[in-house]
């Protein structure tokens, strides 16, 4: 009795089986599907969106995005971003990108006349975006040193030989406190990342649209 019972057990058992087989379709059920039963779900987070002037967050609505950034060595050159636009990168010298915002560039030749003219010609109301490349301090004359002094920056006359600078100015208006205007990276032949030049430096925020 006991072995009958098992070997009605194992017809019943093959003949399921038999009948699941011919009934169920081949691809309904498959090993890659079985492998995912039991695995946790992933959350997959969206790719960042690109943000104007490549902040890692937007700026308020009603605010201008800015990003100046200074030269580093002989060929990495200053690129100064506004709206996302470039007003200022490589070769390029005193453009004039959207109405009201002006931006250059103090290279390794002596820009003092030229500084001058392009600090006086700015129209008041005028954004002033500069970046350094190679030396500042001994291509720029105490006039022209002077009258960006004027214009509100608190380390022309502390930079040295070489020194990485950046400064955003407002002529005829004053740009909020919380924005950062100005920035400086001394060379240091213990720090500086390239040889004889230190890291270059860069100040990026919003600006209101209203005070322009």
């Amino acid at each position: 009795l006991r072995l009958f019972v098992i070997l009605l057990a194992s017809f019943a058992a093959w003949y399921l089986g038999y009948f699941v087989a011919a009934h169920v379709p081949q691809n309904t059920i498959s090993i890659a599907a079985l492998q995912e039963i039991g695995k946790k779900p992933v959350v997959r987070a969206p790719a960042p969106k690109r943000q104007k002037c490549d902040h890692w967050s937007p700026c308020p609505p009603g605010n201008f995005a800015y990003r100046i950034l200074s030269g580093g060595g002989k060929q990495r050159r200053p690129k100064i971003c506004f709206e996302d636009e470039l007003a200022l990168y490589g070769e390029q010298r005193n453009v004039m990108c959207v109405p009201r915002i002006t931006s250059c560039v103090i290279d390794s030749t002596d820009n003092s006349r030229q500084m001058m003219d392009f600090i006086r010609n700015a129209p008041k109301g005028a954004l002033i975006l500069m970046a350094s490349q190679d030396d500042v301090s001994t291509r720029l004359k105490n006039d022209a040193k002077k009258l960006i002094e004027e214009l509100g920056s608190k380390e022309i006359k502390n930079i040295k030989f070489r020194s990485s600078w950046v400064f955003l100015a407002a002529k005829g208006f004053k740009l909020p406190d919380n924005i950062q205007k100005e920035k400086i990276n001394h060379s240091d032949q213990t720090k500086n990342r390239y040889k004889g030049w230190p890291a270059e430096i860069q100040i990026e925020g919003c600006i209101p649209r209203n005070l322009i």
